[in-house]
């Protein structure tokens, strides 16, 4: 059972109740009428990446689908959470490649999602033999790794959201979702 296709999604949710901000994050994703079972970081070789309307439209509701996901949550008052799913694709496309979760406090969507990506891409890097700074900014870091050509690809996506100022739990998740 190796998936052929991915999809990336993300959403966020506000309720009095932390299990109802989540099902409501995971509406906004789309991804609530899914048995979600959380896997590992390996992109499986030749897996696609495709678009959430089309790997939407693969999907029974009830079904068991694996996913790469990241969560955070808070119910304090303006507080900034997020979550990222970090992606880093080989470029020989029978060789896997590496997704990442990061969730985080204070940190914009920009800075989360950069810091997923990075692991992915560093965790693949490794993985190819790449040598590079572990310490390195990022910029370094992708500069490197698109050079070797053994890196084609690395994407992110992200969600961040300030907590309720009345104190509802905010939710955030966004996942890579496996089409079997």
């Amino acid at each position: 059972m190796i998936p052929k296709n991915f999809f990336l999604t993300k959403g966020v949710g506000k309720h009095k109740d932390q299990l109802a901000s989540f099902e409501l994050a995971l509406r906004d994703a789309g991804i609530e009428r899914f048995n979600l079972v959380s896997v590992s970081s390996i992109l499986p070789p030749n897996c696609r990446q495709i678009s959430k309307t089309d790997g939407l439209q693969q999907l029974q509701s009830g079904s068991i689908v694996f996913v790469v996901i990241s969560r955070n949550a808070s119910n304090e008052p303006n507080r900034l959470i997020a979550s990222s799913v970090g992606v880093a694709i080989p470029a020989d496309s029978n060789q896997y490649g590496y997704l990442s979760e990061h969730h985080s406090f204070g940190e914009t969507d920009e800075k989360a999602g950069d810091y997923a990506e990075d692991l992915a891409a560093s965790m693949l890097a490794s993985t190819l033999g790449i040598e590079f700074d572990v310490n390195s900014a990022w910029n370094e870091k992708e500069h490197i790794f698109k050079m070797s050509e053994k890196i084609v690809k690395t994407m992110n996506i992200n969600q961040s959201a300030i907590c309720d100022k009345n104190g509802l739990w905010t939710t955030v998740v966004t996942a890579a979702v496996f089409i079997i």
